[in-house]
């Protein structure tokens, strides 16, 4: 039994052993249970305490497909894994192929599944990201920030370089910043496109998410996630043309003058273009426009 791939939901499967069982390695579950001893050491009192009793760790892996991955997470004791997979041919072959996953595996939209429904407390999220929905499936990892301490994917490598870029290059964008303020980003390895079947016309990458120690933005997230995308959707232009509306709704609250809004957009940040301004640029951006 083979599972059909379909392009409508961007199927690509790995075919590649040795590659589905670095990706499985690359899911660090000391980290995850545990947290960075560093971050304890540099941040008392931020990072919440070890549960020393807990043995496992649950773990959620999105597009199983035909097992190629599944079958070295199922091979790991210290994770408690389940699975969610919209294709019902996959379905299908995974609970013939592998009959454990019988009871863990969701049939389900990832992107409409209530994750808080399967998950009461922390959980890592890995896979091989189908590339069409890629950026949605970060979108969303993003809503559960709080609860999903890792992540583990392969995707696109151009998303892998843009996701993991720092500021200052034609790459740097609105994912870029938005994950780098929550999570720390480790470009891993590069996967060629010989090891999927159907090929992809493009390679892959494999990266790894950790969530870093930051508790709050210290200002408004919507408001900031507004400014992020705001100012990259029109990333040729500077901030001072990009955040037009957001500059007009400050000075129509506050009851600016002329004069007092030619000054506030006197500060050199308005000068710059979307992607030389690091995520605490972005934080203190958002700080004076609130």
């Amino acid at each position: 039994m083979e599972v059909r791939a379909k392009k409508a939901l961007g199927q690509h499967f790995l075919t590649d052993l040795s590659i589905a069982q670095r990706i499985a390695d690359a899911l660090d579950t000391e980290t995850a249970l545990y947290g960075d001893s560093r971050q304890v050491e540099d941040n008392p009192g931020k990072a919440e305490p070890a549960d020393e009793n807990k043995k496992t760790i649950d773990v959620l892996e999105v597009g199983p497909g035909m097992g190629v991955l599944t079958q070295f997470l199922l091979k790991r004791p210290e994770l408690d894994l389940k699975m969610v997979e919209i294709d019902r041919e996959s379905v299908d072959y995974l609970l013939v192929n592998y009959p454990q996953v019988n009871g863990s595996l969701i049939e389900a939209d990832f992107l409409k599944l209530k994750l808080e429904n399967f998950f009461k407390d922390k959980f890592c999220v890995i896979g091989n990201f189908p590339y069409n929905i890629s950026s949605q499936i970060f979108f969303k990892i993003l809503d559960y920030k709080e609860q999903i301490p890792q992540v583990v994917c392969m995707i696109q490598k151009e998303v892998a370089e843009r996701i993991a870029e720092k500021p200052g290059t034609k790459t740097y964008g609105i994912l870029s910043v938005l994950l780098q303020a929550w999570y720390d980003i480790e470009y891993l390895f590069t996967v060629g496109e010989g090891a999927f079947n159907p090929p992809p016309k493009v390679k892959s990458a494999v990266i790894r998410l950790v969530r870093n120690s930051r508790t709050s933005l210290g200002c408004d997230q919507s408001l900031f996630k507004a400014i992020v995308k705001t100012g990259f959707n029109q990333r040729r232009k500077t901030l001072r043309n990009s955040l037009k509306p957001i500059i007009k709704a400050k000075a129509e609250k506050e009851k600016w003058s002329e004069e007092q809004l030619s000054g506030f957009l006197a500060d050199p940040v308005f000068e710059l273009r979307p992607e030389r301004l690091s995520v605490e640029d972005f934080i203190s951006l958002t700080l004076m426009l609130s």
